[in-house]
């Protein structure tokens, strides 16, 4: 069933504060996993023996990738956070805002800690290797073997980041939780057979699978990069998703498990409210108004 339109709203104002504090203790871990991440991303990568006969598969061309890492916030993170504020000015359901920023948050930054700790774990040279080890062309080895490179420190550095891929991850990560909300939202898997709200779930991940082919167009991962990075991110962006909303087919899959949670504390409040007046007026303990007694009384 579709959304429906609530006459009792909850906005940021009248509820905002209350969700927030509690989940401070959840803020609070974002913020933790944000700090993480920067410090593993500063860690330098397992440097892997790369010897003459590995060349081969590393001495593709050095070159500019189509889609610039700082893009990729902006599509991921930024655009859903945008959908989310326009289903909120619709519903005025701040505990759905909450949750769906909350955790489109966890999703990215839990996906770029497990994306820079693999990468710095592996340290596998990306296959522009040589160009970024040997800029000149001249290529030098140790007795064991192993590249002695004398390009600049911080294009060596990353060339040991290959696996896996950070473009794939984040932005598989932030529009599978995009799709995901979508598919809640206008009830995508309601069995009324509507291709149309089928098109509206599969576009993210179109975008995202088109983002992943210009890493490998450009020579910047190896196909197995791109496929483990976007592994990685649909898989944290399905579990997130799921630890706030029901699973897209459910029938209450347009709004979040704390709303329908608060509806039930209400529900049994206003019953027991109800059945506490009820005994009161059997056992004469309690009288309506003069100008309700014959009326009848609305309880919200």
């Amino acid at each position: 069933m579709d959304a429906p339109h609530h006459q009792n709203v909850h906005t940021v104002r009248s509820h905002g504060a209350r969700v927030a504090r509690s989940h401070v203790y959840d803020w609070i871990i974002l913020f933790l996993l944000m700090v993480l991440y920067l410090i593993i991303y500063l860690v330098h990568p397992f440097r892997r023996y790369v010897g003459r006969d590995m060349m081969t598969d590393l001495r593709f061309p050095l070159k500019e990738v189509t889609v610039r890492f700082w893009v990729v916030p902006l599509y991921a993170v930024v655009l859903p956070l945008i959908i989310f504020l326009g289903f909120y000015y619709r519903r005025k359901d701040v505990y759905d805002l909450h949750h769906s920023i909350l955790g489109l948050l966890f999703t990215v930054f839990a996906t770029g800690v497990l994306t820079e700790a693999t990468k710095n774990a592996t340290g596998r040279p990306r296959p522009d290797f040589f160009w970024r080890c040997f800029p000149d062309g001249q290529d030098f080895y140790d007795l064991a073997g192993d590249v002695i490179c004398h390009g600049k420190e911080s294009m060596i550095r990353d060339g040991y980041k290959s696996f896996p891929s950070g473009h794939a991850s984040w932005s598989f990560a932030g529009l599978t939780f995009l799709s995901l909300y979508l598919a809640g939202k206008i009830t995508a898997f309601d069995q009324r057979g509507h291709v149309g709200k089928l098109c509206v779930v599969v576009f993210p991940l179109l975008v995202a699978s088109g983002v992943a082919i210009t890493l490998v167009d450009d020579y910047f991962h190896h196909w197995v990069d791109v496929f483990g990075g976007a592994i990685l991110g649909l898989i944290v962006a399905t579990i997130c998703y799921l630890q706030f909303f029901p699973p897209p087919y459910h029938a209450q899959s347009w709004g979040p498990y704390a709303y329908f949670r608060m509806l039930e504390e209400l529900r049994r409040s206003t019953n027991g409210t109800s059945n506490h007046l009820t005994n009161l007026i059997r056992n004469r303990d309690f009288a309506f108004p003069t100008e309700i007694r014959d009326g009848n009384a609305l309880l919200t």
